[in-house]
């Protein structure tokens, strides 16, 4: 193929107008939609990662151009550079949180590559888990926790560290719940904490690397595995090709450069690692079975 081988409430915040240093904010979601519903109800992306917790109200939430239910106490996990939007309603009840990725990750450990690469950037998982009545008092109490902190100002010792671990609890008890739904799903494609590692961190690496047109060996030699057992894996627990899996991946991001950015499909082609813009229109509509410029009239 010819490919070479880029709002918010004041209320509760933590370094808001430093980008570069930890960011957290926390608001009230019916607060937050009424004050930004016309923004918020439109398809957008944020540069950093957005929890949605809708405790209370029913309706739909789009991310990355698909359509999921909203039902109370469902939990939404929107990615940086994610596109997502409410429907027009504003009468949800529930929390959201804002933070940067330096915020949640201090350290390269297990658990932060999990919670940063299964919850938020797996494409091919729902962005959403529904959470039980004993868990909603849980992070109730992890919420509570959190707004004493940010409530208590910025010069209060510690306020940072136990922020984040109070967010990090409160990922961790979801991920539990994850796994707990998983494992007693027998047709769930994650039920293996040793392959689902595996599969996470492929899809990791092809978030890190879809544009530089590398080939499935050369992914299969980042993992330490060979392009056998690497096509063995994606295609036992998700019927799809690791090519399939990058082509997707490639796709999703033009879509969002097609809604976001200035930049023309010539542009957008190149960016994307494609030397022939004529190569990628075939590609993309391949996939959409749409061009790129009826796509963008489509959302437009």
């Amino acid at each position: 193929m010819s490919r070479k081988g880029s709002n918010a409430i004041k209320e509760y915040h933590l370094n808001a107008r430093q980008p570069a240093k930890p960011q957290f904010a926390m608001y009230d979601l019916q607060d937050y939609l009424l004050k930004h519903s016309e923004h918020a109800s439109k398809a957008h992306i944020h540069s950093y990662y957005q929890i949605i917790w809708f405790k209370n109200g029913s309706g739909k939430h789009f991310v990355d151009f698909k359509e999921y239910e909203v039902n109370e106490n469902s939990i939404f996990f929107i990615a940086r550079d994610q596109v997502h939007y409410f429907d027009e309603k504003t009468e949800y009840e529930g929390i959201l949180f804002h933070f940067n990725e330096s915020f949640i990750i201090q350290k390269d450990s297990e658990v932060e590559f999990f919670l940063k690469c299964s919850l938020f950037n797996n494409p091919h998982q729902i962005p959403f888990c529904s959470i039980s009545d004993d868990m909603v008092t849980t992070l109730n109490l992890y919420l509570k926790l959190m707004k004493q902190e940010l409530a208590s100002g910025n010069d209060h010792f510690g306020r940072e560290e136990l922020l984040r671990l109070y967010l990090k609890s409160f990922l961790i008890q979801i991920q539990r719940r994850k796994n707990d739904i998983e494992k007693s799903n027998a047709e769930f494609p994650f039920h293996t904490d040793e392959k689902k590692m595996q599969l996470t961190r492929f899809i990791n690496f092809i978030d890190e690397n879809y544009k530089k047109g590398l080939s499935v060996s050369q992914y299969a030699g980042l993992m330490n595995c060979s392009s056998r057992t690497l096509s063995d894996l994606t295609q036992n627990y998700l019927s799809k090709t690791p090519s399939q899996m990058i082509q997707e991946r490639i796709v999703v991001e033009a879509q969002r450069m097609l809604l976001h950015s200035e930049l023309n499909i010539s542009q957008i082609a190149d960016h994307l690692g494609f030397e022939d813009p004529s190569y990628f229109v075939k590609y993309f509509k391949r996939y959409l079975h749409l061009s790129p410029s009826d796509f963008k009239k489509s959302i437009v």
